[in-house]
């Protein structure tokens, strides 16, 4: 059912902020940034530095690579009236 809902709120959105960590399984994190891929929908990460190499492909795709939420606040402005 979490997919479902994750899927649906992913479709409906103007932008995603996909947060990679220790405490939220990475796995799922991929396949959401995947799929917002797939829809040509823009999204930022949020990621500590050191899983910068392992995420290089998804962090390509994406408007923004930010590692703190004070930078996510100060991309998304910018980000969505750019």
């Amino acid at each position: 059912v979490n997919s479902i809902r994750t899927r649906t709120l992913i479709e409906k959105s103007d932008m995603v902020v996909v947060r990679f960590g220790d405490q939220y399984k990475q796995w799922n994190a991929a396949f959401d940034a995947g799929y917002c891929a797939a829809l040509d929908k823009p999204y930022v990460t949020l990621h500590d530095e050191d899983i910068v190499h392992p995420l290089k492909e998804v962090a390509a795709a994406a408007k923004a690579r930010c590692t703190t939420t004070d930078q996510v606040a100060e991309t998304l402005p910018y980000v969505l009236t750019a």
